[in-house]
Parts: structure tokens; C-alpha cells; sequence
């Protein structure tokens, strides 16, 4: 794409949650529906992060063999060709990301300015996030991963992001089902914060009189 239209990718993912924002949205979920968007999202991991191909590259859909070997040398074929600057995530984004990625960034760029969390789900939200905290390294205190998906490179994105995961299940998933069970976990947390008795409340903070 062209960086005109990496920008719009971006724009819209942030007006669509200003404008849900307004409605009294709290806290939000991102994920993905597509084929084929471990490739960009690898190409972009290997750029933001530093690694290889071959070692964030994983199988997607489940494919292995001359399959995986092909779509490694696709990914370095499109970084040699197009030299994206990992100094700049919206060049990184235009040359090798894909239009969902850069909603997606955009989406956690508008709700970081909102100060509304964001629980990010597989593969390819990982991928957003190192392009929004690219362009806003301060987004990353409203980032929570919900979990670590099985693609090769889910795992080594979010310790470069610093961001450990609340899950750990094996998950194949970007469609937002790890977000769904992200935000019920962070609803369990606060729900604890602000509703469960402390122990001085419940009146079991000390020894009972008489106890040795």
C-alpha cells in the first residue's frame, strides 16, 4: 500500500473507537478475520523486532514442510525488496504490513487516547501493537495480551513488547476469542479490586483471642 493509505488504515481504526468511545465503551478487544495475515504479520515482526524470518515465521493455517520453506523466502524476498525501516511503523506498515493491521493499530492508538485498556488477542493484533507502539511507545501501559498464541512468532513479539501474556493454551486463534476471555479476566480483577473484603474487613486479620 501506499503510505497515504497505510495512514488511512490507521485514521479509521482510530475514529471507529472515538466514535464507540462516546457510547461509554470501556474496554476493548481486538482481533482479526482473514487468510494469509501470518505472512505480513511475521514480515512485520522480523522488521520491528530485529529477528529473522525463520525464526518468527510459523505454520498459520497449518502448513509445513517446502510450504512454511516457501513462505519464509516469500517474507525475506519482500523485506529485501522493499527495505521497510523499522524506525518508522507507518513505512513498515505500507511496504509489508496489510489494511487490518493498520485499523487494528489504529483502534489501540484512539483507545490509549481515550485512557480505555486494550486486550489484544493473536498473531496479527501482536503485529498491530508493535506498529502502534511504534508511533506511540506510551500505548504500551494500555496493552494487555490476552494470550500466546502457537504461531512462531507470538511469543518472541510480546517479550520484545515487555508484555507477558494472561493466558498460555496452545491457542491457533487471532479472531478475537483469546480477547474474549482476556476482558473476563480483567473484569474478574476488578471486581476483586473493588468488591472483595480485606481481611481486616472480614474481621480474620488477626488471632483470635486466646489462640497460641
Amino acid at each position: 500500500m501506499t503510505l497515504e493509505q497505510a495512514e488511512t488504515a490507521v485514521e479509521t481504526g482510530i475514529k471507529i473507537v472515538t466514535a464507540e468511545s462516546a457510547k461509554g465503551l470501556d474496554i476493548v478487544g481486538t482481533g482479526d478475520m482473514g487468510i494469509g495475515n501470518t505472512t505480513p504479520s511475521a514480515a512485520i515482526c522480523a522488521v520491528m523486532t530485529g529477528r529473522p524470518a525463520a525464526e518468527v515465521t510459523g505454520r498459520g493455517t497449518g502448513i509445513a514442510g517446502k510450504q512454511l520453506e516457501h513462505k519464509i523466502a516469500v517474507i525475506n524476498k519482500a523485506l529485501a525488496v522493499n527495505r521497510p525501516d523499522p524506525e518508522q511503523p507507518l513505512d513498515v506498515l505500507a511496504k509489508v504490513g496489510g489494511f487490518e493491521i493498520g485499523g487494528l493499530a489504529g483502534v489501540m492508538l484512539g483507545a490509549a487516547a481515550a485512557r480505555i485498556p486494550v486486550v489484544i488477542d493473536g498473531f496479527i493484533s501482536g503485529a498491530a501493537a508493535l506498529i502502534a507502539v511504534g508511533l506511540s511507545p506510551q500505548l504500551k501501559d494500555y496493552l494487555i495480551p490476552a494470550h500466546v498464541s502457537a504461531e512462531a512468532g507470538h511469543r518472541l513479539l510480546l517479550q520484545h513488547l515487555g508484555l507477558p501474556p494472561l493466558l498460555d493454551m496452545g491457542m491457533r486463534l487471532g479472531e478475537g476469542t483469546g480477547a474474549a476471555l482476556g476482558i473476563f479476566l480483567c473484569e474478574t480483577a476488578v471486581r476483586v479490586l473493588a468488591e472483595m473484603s480485606t481481611f481486616a474487613e472480614a474481621g480474620v486479620s488477626g488471632k483470635e483471642e486466646g489462640a497460641k
